[in-house]
């Protein structure tokens, strides 16, 4: 649509999550999570799957650098199966939890190989190895990826298509909608901004 390679196209996208984040600060969003590549996303193209990687490299190199100056408040977590990058982008992801893991103020979940339903198997598998042969609903709480976070409030999901495609099935429950037409670079401020608009006008009962 706008002329753009995927190479490019990739790189406004990755770019455009601290600009989301920056707006989220401005609104006193305090946890922002996002799905930036999904266990499916493995099966695409090799060569477009290696351009990513080096973006990913890239912008993890940024982010290590600028923790290193001290000039970042947010905690960041990244959540999925991150087992299956390569052994410098597992060793960049752990440097950069590290170096956040004290910063308190606001939290960003990067989702990298994650799938819904993958997590649910980890979940369930974690539990098995335990020895556990009957489990609550806390239990699988305490061993999906998202343990100790709190579950969406508000899941905004770009690009026209309204289903969530495997995003956080047990944690999803009671969160509200937003479907925006917008692909996802071009989700400007505005939209951004109608999301919670429409997000405070909802009334939520949580099934009582």
């Amino acid at each position: 649509m706008r002329g753009l390679t995927k190479q490019e196209a990739y790189a406004r996208g990755i770019a455009h999550i601290e600009e989301v984040l920056n707006w989220c600060k401005e609104k006193d969003v305090r946890i922002l999570s996002m799905w930036g590549f999904s266990t499916d996303n493995f099966n695409r193209d090799k060569t477009e799957i290696g351009s990513l990687f080096e973006l990913f490299k890239t912008n993890l190199k940024g982010i290590i650098d600028s923790t290193n100056k001290n000039k970042n408040e947010v905690k960041i977590k990244f959540i999925g199966r991150t087992h299956l990058f390569s052994f410098e982008i597992q060793q960049m992801m752990k440097m950069i939890e590290s170096q956040t893991a004290n910063n308190s103020r606001f939290q960003l979940n990067l989702m990298l190989a994650y799938g819904g339903r993958e997590e649910l198997v980890d979940a369930v598998n974690a539990l098995i190895k335990e020895g556990k042969t009957e489990v609550t609903e806390q239990d699988v709480s305490d061993h999906v990826y998202t343990k100790g976070i709190p579950d969406p409030d508000l899941v905004i999901r770009t690009s026209g298509e309204q289903r969530l495609s495997g995003l956080m099935p047990w944690q999803c429950i009671y969160s509200e909608f937003f479907f925006s037409p917008k692909l996802w670079p071009d989700f400007s401020k505005d939209d951004f901004e109608e999301a919670l608009e429409e997000y405070a006008r909802r009334k939520r009962r949580f099934g009582k």
